[in-house]
């Protein structure tokens, strides 16, 4: 006898998720992220706007990559910096500072993910959250 499987979904078939306008605020907050990584020469820098999913435990990801761990430091400690002077905004959690492998800093609305090259390609967070909208920034 065939196992039936009951499908559950959270939307009705006329009820989609809808994100809300991005605040003034956040875009101000995550084009600060982005220019702080820049700054100090982070590879491959992205948004990706989590709120339609609905199923994501922050608003945005800002995500890059950087050759080395010293670079990963330089690249975390100037997002602190620049979000701390420019954003009056301070860290809720901080992981990764230890190894700098993937450091992820947690502002609440905002996390940020800073990888070292090879556990960005390996971990393919973009591909991970592919419904969500994408945002590259550049020099």
């Amino acid at each position: 006898m065939p196992v039936k499987k009951k499908i559950v979904s959270t939307e009705t078939e006329n009820q989609k998720i809808v994100p809300a306008e991005v605040s003034g605020t956040d875009k101000q907050e995550i084009k600060c992220i982005a220019d702080a990584m820049l700054d100090k020469k982070a590879s491959f820098v992205c948004s990706l706007d989590l709120r339609s999913t609905g199923t994501a435990i922050c608003d945005y990801f800002v995500i890059c990559n950087a050759d080395s761990t010293t670079q990963v430091m330089a690249i975390a400690d100037n997002v602190e910096e620049m979000m701390h002077t420019k954003c009056n905004r301070k860290i809720n959690r901080m992981q990764g500072k230890e190894n700098a492998f993937w450091v992820i800093i947690d502002y609440g609305n905002i996390v940020v993910h800073i990888f070292q090259t090879e556990y960005r390609q390996f971990y393919r967070l973009e591909d991970l959250w592919a419904d969500a909208e994408k945002t590259t920034y550049q020099d």
